[in-house]
């Protein structure tokens, strides 16, 4: 009596035997080849989604092939655990955030066991714990010693009603802040950066090194950093020693410049502003400082600025011209000025006209008339000069460097090479965050906490209200202490680190988790870096791919590492998708419950479902889009996990789409891939219940059948396209097509008590392995096998096998198919026509019949015209 499939019986074993028996323990024999394959870790928010299953079924997948095919495999687990929202769970719940983020870590691990993932759970990190940020705190040192971190004053996202800085995730699309609803303003304050710009030409240079990587993911990091090459020039102010510094990738249009604009926030703003604009320029100072960076720099709102009274001189035409503010131009992007030349940039075009500033024309088409020119809109191409002292008649883009050579000799400036790339702003001012290991001193300065010090830990009598400065700041018996290099009174640092800190060398940890004495050993970091196999979301493709690849290459000038780049290959798989219902007239999304169809015959003619709000009886749109609580389309994973199980979960989540494209989530699917898996637990029970069953899969490959090599030509091209898939690109959903093609085969064969069967059987379970574990584990139990299917080695192809003996040629009579005969493969176009005029399908149709002539197609037919 055959066993019914039932999923969650064998699952809930097959998980507690392998986590009993350490199966996934990483293997440490140096003589292997090693695999690292790392998921991007998670924010504990105490449920997975669909988008996690996903990822991480993905990178279990490829560790379990690899360790199947003679690797020793890396495949580790954590938690990116710091960061707001257990800030604010400690402020709505009133329970402490490492209470709330422990009790999510928990959950969550039992969720991801429940998926039957090969994980080393003997790796875990938690970048919240005092073991872990111990060694971010170290690193930060390191930077601080590099002279790489630095400490200096930078606009930030205020809060006025909470008296708080946000940062940009706290702060929605209309620049209001997310709890309070004020609307957020820019502030100065002491910040904490690191000199990211100085990798900033090796970041960009070493993408070339990334062939692994999508080249979509390359072009984005690649503008982010944005190089540009052009000239640094200076205008003197009118009556004063100091000078506007620019940067302008333009320098052949410099004759045209006819106004200046500082940032508000440009420490020169004061200086130039006369007594007749202070007032004018104070208020537009103030309008400005409400103003979110995104509203300021967004090409859709209005550009705004306000006369200085001062003047500059423009030191190629000697003319002088005026100085303005402007809420466009930020203190933090390039020099916080730019020179305005309207006639040939869009946006100082625009400006010049909404604040009739002159505009002044010094490139022309190649093919214009240099007469009286009206613009109506900038002129932003290549042409040739005009109205530039020596210059004229000179093609622009040699103008460039001729330009350039002219401010080099004159000292006006020189050729600099700029990128859009800004240091990283790393302070945070809230408590559930990474502390900033420096001590402030009267009489030292910064102060480095010792070494023996580490981990400077997060005090726990804390209070959290979300007003007012960092909770840290409050805490006067943390704050106070001795400075460590004179011992006078001094105060810790308040800012805590941006979580992208502790995602941004994770990776290295997994290598030497366990080790109390140091980040990791240089040995094991280099045995197992660079990462073979990353995987992780698209919308990580600029920052934390762009942090992690930093500080690889900082670590890597420490001498602590030896690679130059943390991932050699990078996926980036797509995103889960759910049916989603949405009412056009409101923009409301409904939930699915409220939802009814009928079928209604549209304007062709044709027979289509249509959706309607059980409430209003409203149409609705019906569309898939990315799985969200607030659009009511998710699917719970416990829910599918319950229901179907695991590996049918997997095969689904696999078979659905190629990784790097978004999936539908559909439930006919899930019941498709179901079926598929009861099918294949049929097979095997018939096969094991069969008292003629072959009880090895040994053969004599002369003397099989023809049904018998059919078989093994199946059963090796799945070894041949599955191996094939799971190498190089990973196509996961025709793998999938293959085992379901192996296993009709199997199912439909009428030599089920042959050794090639048996092979077959063995086969299938081997190629499933890796996509649905525990049946597979069952299954290769089930046949009589003690060692788990998980420590076996991956199929061998013979190529042998995929020969074939026999071909089926088509029979045809004045065109039309009379028949098949089966003929050796061999077999030249005279021998197929002589096997044709004798197969009884001619002797029936032809008879005694003339032939006037025979066609023969090589290999597929012959056709007799009679």
């Amino acid at each position: 009596m055959q066993t019914p499939y039932n999923p969650s019986d064998i699952e809930s074993k097959w998980q507690k035997q392998w986590s009993d028996s350490h199966l996934y323990l990483t293997e440490e024999n140096t003589e292997k080849p090693k695999f690292y394959a790392l998921s991007m870790f998670p924010y504990p928010s105490g449920k997975l989604h669909m988008g996690h299953v996903r990822n991480y079924v993905i990178t279990d997948v490829i560790a379990r092939c690899k360790r199947m095919q003679g690797h020793r495999v890396l495949h580790p687990m954590g938690w990116d655990a710091f960061g707001l929202p257990a800030e604010n769970a400690a402020i709505d719940r009133g329970i402490p955030p490492a209470k709330w983020t422990f009790e999510n870590i928990a959950q969550m691990r039992s969720q991801l066991q429940e998926l039957g993932l090969s994980i080393d759970w003997s790796r875990e990190v938690a970048t919240c714990s005092p073991e872990y940020y111990k060694w971010t705190q170290w690193l930060f040192l390191q930077f601080l010693e590099a002279g790489l971190a630095y400490q200096r004053e930078a606009g930030v996202n205020w809060d006025p009603i909470d008296q708080t800085v946000l940062a940009n995730e706290q702060v929605d699309s209309e620049g209001y802040s997310w709890r309070s609803g004020a609307k957020v303003e820019r502030k100065l304050l002491k910040q904490w950066f690191f000199k990211i710009t100085d990798y900033a030409e090796q970041l960009l240079n070493d993408l070339q090194q990334l062939q692994g990587w999508p080249d979509r993911v390359k072009t984005m990091q690649e503008n982010w950093i944005g190089k540009s090459v052009g000239a640094y020039l200076e205008f003197p102010i009118v009556g004063r020693d100091e000078k506007i510094a620019v940067f302008t990738t333009r320098p052949d249009t410099v004759y045209g410049v006819t106004y200046v604009v500082l940032a508000p926030e440009h420490p020169l703003t004061q200086i130039v502003t006369t007594p007749d604009r202070k007032e004018a320029v104070e208020a537009f100072i103030k309008e400005v400082s409400e103003e979110s960076e995104i509203d300021r720099t967004a090409d859709d709102k209005p550009k705004k600025g306000t006369m200085t009274g001062g003047k500059a001189v423009n030191p190629f035409t000697g003319e002088e011209i005026p100085i303005l503010i402007a809420n466009y131009v930020l203190y933090e992007y390039g020099t916080g000025a730019v020179m305005g030349v309207p006639a040939h940039d869009v946006r100082d075009f625009k400006f010049a006209k909404e604040n009739d500033l002159p505009i002044k024309v010094v490139i022309l088409p190649d093919d214009a008339d240099n007469g009286d020119i009206c613009l109506l809109e900038a002129y932003t191409e290549a042409g040739i000069m005009i109205n530039s002292g020596g210059f004229n008649g000179m093609n622009s883009v040699k103008g460039k460097e001729a330009v350039i050579r002219l401010a080099e000799n004159n000292d006006y400036g020189k050729k600099r090479i700029q990128y859009r790339l800004r240091d990283w702003l790393i302070s945070r001012q809230r408590y559930w965050g990474c502390p900033i290991p420096v001590i402030h001193c009267e009489d030292c300065g910064i102060v480095p906490v010792p070494s023996q010090d580490l981990p400077v830990k997060l005090p726990e009598n804390v209070e959290f209200s979300g007003r007012g400065a960092s909770p840290l700041a409050k805490i006067e018996d943390w704050i106070n202490v001795p400075c460590p290099k004179c011992g006078k009174p001094a105060k810790r640092e308040t800012d805590t680190m941006d979580t992208f800190i502790d995602s941004s060398w994770y990776f290295f940890r997994y290598t030497d988790a366990t080790n109390q004495d140091e980040a990791f050993n240089f040995a094991r970091v280099n045995d197992w870096m660079a990462v073979d196999q990353y995987v992780g979301g698209i919308e990580h493709a600029i920052l934390h791919l762009l942090y992690s690849r930093f500080f690889t290459k900082v670590v890597r000038d420490r001498g602590l590492v030896k690679v130059d780049e943390p991932f050699k290959r990078l996926l980036t798989q797509g995103m889960v998708q759910g049916l989603t219902y949405k009412n056009p007239e409101t923009g409301k999304y409904v939930i699915a419950e409220n939802v009814y169809s009928l079928e209604e015959t549209n304007d062709k003619g044709k027979t289509e479902t249509v959706y309607y709000e059980r409430e209003t009886n409203q149409k609705l749109s019906v569309f898939y889009e990315k799985m969200s609580k607030s659009k009511y389309n998710g699917v719970d994973p416990q829910v599918v996990l319950s229901k179907y199980g695991a590996d049918t979960a997997r095969m689904f989540i696999l078979f659905k789409a190629p990784p790097e494209k978004d999936l539908e989530w559909q439930d006919a699917d899930v019941e498709g891939q179901f079926r598929f898996l009861n099918r294949v637990w049929l097979l095997v029970n018939e096969f094991v219940e069969n008292p003629n069953s072959a009880k090895n899969k040994t053969f004599d490959k002369a003397k099989l059948t023809k049904e018998e090599k059919d078989l093994r030509r199946a059963i090796h091209t799945a070894i041949k396209e599955i191996s094939e898939d799971l190498n190089g690109d990973y196509q996961f959903n025709t793998a999938v097509s293959e085992l379901m093609k192996l296993s009709n085969a199997l199912r439909d064969t009428n030599i089920k008590n042959s050794s090639v069967f048996r092979e077959g059987i063995e086969t299938l379970i081997l190629l499933l392995a890796p996509f649905a574990p525990h049946i597979s584990e069952e299954l290769w139990q089930l046949l009589g096998n003690n060692e788990s299917v998980h420590l076996q080695t991956w199929l061998t192809l013979e190529n042998e096998a995929l020969i074939v003996d026999e071909i089926t040629l088509v029979i045809q009579i004045m065109g039309k198919t009379r028949g098949t005969i089966s003929v050796p493969a061999s077999a030249t176009k005279e021998e197929l026509e002589i096997f044709a005029k004798e197969s009884d399908i001619a002797k029936k149709h032809i008879g005694e019949k003339p032939i006037k002539k025979v066609i023969v197609v090589p290999n597929k037919l012959v056709n007799f015209v009679i």
